[in-house]
């Protein structure tokens, strides 16, 4: 005879609660579009990559319908470094020449397929698109302050026709920021742009920026100023005022910017920190920021 009860009933309890937990999350968003930005040093740490991959597939295999839009800038830097050249930036954009944009796309694609194979290993169907399949991601060309960046591409335009098709044939899609301009000449895409775009133009009900910051910070150098929850109102506020400065400005323009067109909450989550997504989206603290429209508030 077996007894087969476990030896610590009390963690087992505790993983019943956590389940419960996330129920009512489940059953809100069955069925919702979510957009997650993934790069940053989650992207470049393998066992990170694995933990994000696992998350947003098991979003999808809970009801949720994830697109996943990567970046690729620090493999990208490190490619230009391969063959002599030192990689440029103007705020926060990088300076694409033609042959940094032939690297860009390779780089882009290789990182895509490789997020493509891992997300099928745990049996979900994923297909990879770049902005330039079905015309997903039409741009023009994008300045920085009136400043010639190269091969820089600016979203006029989403197909979401693509995406929308790709969903409903029950496939996670995972996008490449590439795109064509009128004269089908090829741009790099700015990825955070790329993202909050799709998010627009699908109607996300969530767009999530994995990041290398724990989220938002009303002063930079106080962490007891980490702001966990704040309108599109409220971000645009501190950032009139001048209190968002750096890498943070364009992300949080992007942020208020989803909210305003449509996208019912952005969350801003440190991508260095395991199972984020599952966090914040499950779990009734979350562990980031989460900028929501002013009837939310």
């Amino acid at each position: 005879m077996q007894n087969n009860r476990p030896e610590n009933m009390e963690e087992v309890l505790r993983k019943a609660e956590v389940l419960i937990e996330a129920l009512p999350y489940i059953q809100k968003f069955n069925r919702k579009i979510i957009v997650v930005k993934y790069g940053g040093s989650a992207m470049s740490n393998e066992e990170l990559q694995k933990n994000v991959i696992k998350d947003v597939t098991l979003l999808k295999l809970v009801g949720f319908k994830p697109i996943i839009v990567h970046g690729g800038g620090k493999e990208i830097s490190r490619w230009v470094g391969k063959v002599g050249k030192e990689s440029q930036f103007v705020n926060g954009l990088r300076v694409t020449d033609a042959e940094t944009m032939e690297i860009a796309e390779m780089v882009l694609n290789k990182v895509n397929k490789s997020l493509v194979t891992m997300v099928q290993e745990l049996g979900v169907r994923a297909v990879g698109v770049s902005g330039k399949d079905g015309g997903l991601l039409g741009v023009d060309k994008k300045y920085a302050d009136g400043q010639d960046i190269g091969f820089v591409g600016n979203i006029k335009e989403v197909n979401s026709k693509v995406l929308y098709d790709l969903l409903e044939k029950d496939f996670l899609p995972i996008v490449a920021p590439v795109g064509l301009d009128d004269d089908f000449q090829t741009y790099n895409i700015n990825a955070d742009d790329a993202a909050c775009a799709i998010a627009k133009a699908v109607g996300a009900d969530k767009l999530v920026f994995l990041t290398d910051i724990e989220g938002l910070y009303k002063d930079v150098n106080d962490k007891s100023s980490f702001i966990s929850r704040l309108t599109a109102g409220q971000a645009e506020e501190l950032i009139g005022g001048g209190f968002i400065g750096g890498g943070m400005l364009p992300k949080l323009s992007n942020c208020t910017s989803a909210i305003r067109n449509g996208v019912n909450r952005v969350h801003i989550l440190d991508g260095r920190i395991p199972h984020c997504l599952l966090l914040e989206i499950f779990t009734n603290q979350g562990i980031g920021t989460a900028i929501v429209r002013e009837d939310e508030e």
